[in-house]
Formats: C-alpha cells, structure tokens, sequence
C-alpha cells in the first residue's frame, strides 16, 4: 500500500460510532481527494467506484479502502452516497438502472450529490429517492481542485433539515463551508449564483490587467494596493499573478466553465431571470476554446483580450 498523502491526515482518535458506511461515486480531479478526506479525515469506511477501474483500483491502494465494480454495489448496505461526476446525463447514468446506486442503496440511506447540475435533476432525484425509500441532498461545491485537495470546499446543499443534519458532519470531513440553502434544488440554484458571480469577476479581472499592462504599470506594486480596497477579490488575491504571466493552468477549465454557465442561462429562462453580462461571458469562453483553451482555467479570459 502506498503511504497516505501528507494532506490527507490519519484520524486514530476518531470514535467508531462516528463512522458510517459511505460510497463514492466519480473520481475526478474533484471526486478523488473528496472521497479521500472521506476516509481519512473523517475516519469513514468508504467503497468508492469509477468508470475507469483503474483509478479506483489506485484510490483504494492509496487510502486503504475498497473498491466496487459497480455503483450499486458501492452503494450496498452505504449510509450515505456521494456522487461527483460531470453533468445531468452522468449522474443518472450512475443512479438508474440495475446497476446504478439506487439498485443497492438500503432503505433510509442517503444520496449526496456533489456534481453541479441543474436544479431540474435534483428535484426529479429527490422525487425518486423518496418514493424508494431514500434521502436526497443536492450538495454541489465551489473551490476547485484546491480545495478538494485541501479539504476546504464550499458545499451549498438543498434539501430536508433533518437530512441535512445527518449529513452534514460527514460532509465536513472535505469542506470548510457547508449550508442549508433551502429545499431540493436550492444547492444548485445557489451554485448557479455563484458562477454567475465569477463570471463578471473574472471578465473585470482580465480588463483591468490587460490595461494595466497596456499602461506600463507594475501589476503586482498595482495589485498589492487595489486588492486592499473595495476592488478585492479571491480571484484577485489567488490568479493575478499567473495571470499576469499568461500561465492559465491553475483551475477551474473553460470547457466545465461552459457547462456550468449553460446551466445558469437555461435556469434564467425558466424563472425570468436576464444575464446579460453571464451570456456575454459565456461567449468569451467559446472564444477561449476556439484558441485552443477548452482546459485553460477560467482567468485565460486575459488571453482572448491580449490575442
């Protein structure tokens, strides 16, 4: 067995009435550390499951769980499971059939999915769970690959107090945030705000670098000072410098920036709701991706102003 990441600290003093049976579903660049911290940060007995075997093969060698050929039998006897894969059609994909998590999952457990998704499919899942007997928590997150690393998500759930309750302290084994938005689906409505919300950060960000440059400033003497005041921001503090250099290898993709955003766009039609800086946006994005930036992160908006 390999030996267990620094970042992943052992957990000997946690009680053994505090663990649960849990199971994870998607083992991506977020999925992966996630479940970790599942195991050990939060001492859990954790069955994780993938698409691609091998990486579940390789998480259960690193964080000495187990692994399952399926996501119904990584969801057999689970107290709580997680799901984090990439968008509506693949989380169904996991949860249906005869071979999806609800084909094993006990009565009583609960699903938790971490994937951002729409609101839609999170209702329709919470539907489904209930009529079979299960719990439903939509718990999207925000922090990226770095504080799925780090165990510092911000997780926004949508769903049942009482359920919420239950989870929430397993779910703070990965987060340093964790919410009750409201009921089933508010998780990813309030994620929706959230990229909504970055969207127009990222775009100020990226002008005010390029004009800065364009001017002759010293970025950083500019930003050590303006990032003081009511200009600061996360992305401010955490990507001008790369930015400044055009490295765009520090995050969150374009390409799931895209899919994030068509959710908010297709939700804002449904409630009314006018985006016009999000649209306009989203169409740097595509721009981005036809420059051959579909994996840059989302500050290589820079890029397309400097082409």
């Amino acid at each position: 067995m390999s030996p267990r990441p620094a970042n992943f600290p052992p957990s000997a003093s946690k009680k053994e009435h505090d663990m649960a049976k849990v199971a994870f579903i998607g083992l991506g660049v977020m999925g992966y550390p996630m479940a970790g911290h599942l195991k050990a940060k939060g001492g859990h007995d954790v069955t994780v499951f993938n698409r691609s075997a091998a990486k579940a093969e390789k998480w259960a060698s690193e964080h000495g769980g187990a692994h399952a050929a399926t996501p119904r039998e990584a969801a057999r006897d689970a107290d709580f499971v997680f799901s984090c894969v990439g968008n509506d059609d693949d989380v169904r994909s996991v949860i249906y059939g005869d071979d999806g998590a609800f084909a094993g999952m006990k009565p009583g457990a609960t699903l938790i999915d971490n994937t951002t998704a729409s609101a839609e499919l999170a209702r329709e899942l919470d539907a489904a769970a209930r009529e079979k007997g299960f719990k439903f928590i939509d718990a999207p997150v925000s922090g990226g690959q770095a504080g799925a690393e780090n165990g510092a998500l911000t997780v926004m759930c949508g769903g049942e107090q009482a359920d919420f309750d239950a989870a929430k302290p397993v779910i703070e084994a990965y987060a340093k945030m964790v919410g009750l938005m409201g009921p089933a689906g508010s998780g990813q409505l309030t994620k929706m705000m959230n990229q909504i919300c970055i969207a127009g950060l990222v775009q100020g960000l990226s002008e005010a670098i390029a004009f800065g440059q364009n001017s002759g400033l010293d970025i950083e003497n500019v930003v050590s000072v303006i990032s003081k005041g009511a200009a600061g921001s996360w992305q401010m503090e955490n990507r001008h410098k790369t930015m400044n250099e055009g490295h765009y290898e520090h995050g969150f993709a374009v390409e799931w920036m895209r899919k994030d955003l068509g959710i908010c766009l297709e939700e804002a039609k449904r409630n009314g709701s006018t985006l016009p800086v999000t649209a306009l946006v989203d169409q740097f994005y595509a721009e981005v991706e036809k420059m051959g930036g579909k994996r840059w992160d989302t500050s290589s908006l820079l890029a397309r102003l400097k082409r």
